[in-house]
């Protein structure tokens, strides 16, 4: 069950509270003959994902109207009949970007329903991956309205998302995430809704898609998985509308990663070739080798040794082939040093803890921006302390913990505990000092 972020957004442009909706609709069922006694609570449910039963929906739309001045159809509302065709406008992109809208606004106003939504799975998970690999593609992108789209506006969207993505990595997606929400709403959604031709409009399309996609990571970051889920699906329709399959190739990789978060190996495993496969060509070595150390820890952590040893291969192969200053802006954080870290994370799950501890200490040694960096000690700590030097494991600990300082991230958060826990269960030496400054750490508020 969804959020119906159109409900949301619609009853918030009529000005109508939840309380006020129930009593219109149960006047307006009055008239129908229908003794209805819905309150506060049956709207709130209804903006959870519920669907309002026998002639409510119509009765919604019915009291919008009036109150808006103008037709409000079910597909306006989010509750088209299940099953059968859909309005027009629910179809298009036009309609696409109403959700997706609708979606920035209920976030940016911090609505429980939409924070607190879980991830979906099954059908749901698979369909947007699904339907960005297959066609039909969209013909036509362009779209008439008020504000004209200059390149200048797209150029101030590829700014942002590189100033939002460096914000991320030294603060945080917690912090992050109100500026870029706020962002999409003030200037990414009236230029959406905006006058431009097929060719600005794809790369219209492209820089909106990078931008949610930060949005999407922030989310992730923050711990409000549905809704992260939600800005990933967003930004790779998004990509499909700009044609670039490269970048929907990044975005379903985002999507590898939360699917190995949320411990969905298999699922994982899918994604990952299916961006492969569907990409093609389009794809860069830095995604490739990316990808495929993705899917190396989803084969180790299913047990299959041989297809996670040939990932690594292939991650190895692809990362070799990195050229700096012929990848797209997105795939920056394949920084030297990453694929070294994921497969020293595929190798600990296998139980190779020489080899991993080879690739982990790669991995510190390469640069990487702070909030990388936190995570490559964080695994060279567990890593040594599973081979039993924990002197060095303190060491490396201490000064995981000194850089993560003022970070406001949750994935951190839980790095730092789990480094905390096996410092504190091995009893060795210096264990004290390094659990008082990663509890310094874990004290910066979200």
């Amino acid at each position: 069950m969804q959020p119906n972020t159109l409900l949301d957004a619609i009853l918030d442009e009529a000005g109508i509270s939840h309380a006020g909706l129930a009593a219109h609709v149960n006047q307006a069922g009055r008239v129908r003959g229908l003794a209805l006694r819905y309150e506060h609570t049956a709207v709130a449910r209804w903006l959870k994902g519920q669907r309002p039963r026998g002639q409510v929906p119509d009765l919604i739309c019915e009291v919008l109207a009036t109150r808006l001045q103008r037709p409000v159809t079910l597909d306006d509302i989010g509750l088209g009949v299940p099953g059968e065709p859909a309005t027009p406008h629910g179809t298009t992109l036009s309609g696409f970007v109403e959700r997706a809208t609708a979606l920035w606004r209920s976030d940016e106003q911090q609505r429980p329903h939409i924070l607190g939504a879980p991830a979906v799975t099954g059908t749901p998970a698979v369909m947007p991956v699904w339907e960005w690999e297959n066609p039909p593609e969209d013909v036509d992108v362009s779209r008439g309205g008020r504000h004209r789209v200059r390149m200048s506006d797209i150029e101030m969207l590829r700014a942002a998302r590189a100033h939002y993505e460096q914000m991320y990595r030294k603060a945080g997606g917690v912090a992050t995430r109100t500026r870029i929400v706020g962002f999409l709403n003030s200037e990414t959604a009236p230029l959406l809704r905006g006058s431009y031709t097929d060719a600005t409009g794809r790369q219209l399309h492209r820089a909106t898609g990078g931008l949610v996609a930060i949005a999407g990571i922030c989310a992730y970051d923050s711990d409000a998985h549905g809704l992260a889920q939600r800005y990933f699906h967003q930004a790779l329709r998004l990509a499909k509308a700009s044609g670039d399959r490269g970048l929907g190739a990044y975005v379903i990789a985002l999507l590898v990663n939360q699917a190995l978060f949320m411990r969905e190996h298999r699922q994982a495993v899918a994604f990952a070739e299916a961006a492969l496969r569907a990409a093609g060509r389009h794809i860069t070595p830095a995604l490739a080798s990316d990808l495929s150390a993705m899917q190396a820890k989803a084969y180790a952590h299913l047990g299959d040794g041989s297809s996670a040893l040939s990932c690594i291969r292939r991650a190895e192969q692809a990362a070799d082939r990195i050229r700096r200053g012929y990848e797209p802006d997105e795939t920056g954080y394949v920084q030297p040093g990453l694929v070294n870290v994921q497969v020293a994370e595929a190798l600990l799950s296998l139980g190779d803890l020489s080899a991993a501890q080879e690739h982990a200490a790669a991995a510190v040694d390469n640069p990487a921006h702070d909030r990388g960096r936190v995570h490559r000690l964080a695994m060279l700590s567990q890593i040594e302390l599973r081979q039993g030097n924990a002197d060095r494991a303190v060491v490396t600990a201490v000064e995981m913990a000194e850089r993560a300082r003022g970070m406001e991230s949750q994935r951190l958060r839980d790095r730092l505990r789990a480094v905390r826990e096996h410092l504190v269960a091995s009893g060795c030496a210096g264990t004290s000092e390094a659990a008082e400054l990663i509890d310094g750490a874990l004290r910066v508020p979200l």
